[in-house]
């Protein structure tokens, strides 16, 4: 079987723009420049529904910097800081 997403390059949510949409690969916290620990940036992103497999769709982006931007996981919308965004890879 193969992946759908095999075609579509793997980058960090944090640099999607608005309209953006696509499916979460994986999480990566160790270069995302958070203030927490990769394992706390990770499960609190697990717990907001960041999971591998999830479908995302960039709605809007901040007036100061882009940041934060409001992302829509499946059925919830979320808004979540770029820096924290960079641990969710995405394709």
């Amino acid at each position: 079987m193969t992946d759908t997403n095999d075609t579509r390059s793997r980058m960090p949510l944090g640099l999607a723009q608005r309209g953006y949409i696509g499916i979460i690969q994986h999480l990566s916290a160790r270069d995302a420049g958070s203030a927490l620990s990769d394992i706390e940036l990770e499960s609190r992103l697990i717990e907001l529904g960041f999971v591998e497999g999830a479908r995302v769709e960039v709605l809007h982006e901040g007036l100061v910097g882009r940041d934060p931007i409001a992302v829509r996981v499946d059925n919830i919308t979320i808004a979540v800081r770029r820096r924290e965004a960079m641990a969710i890879i995405v394709a």
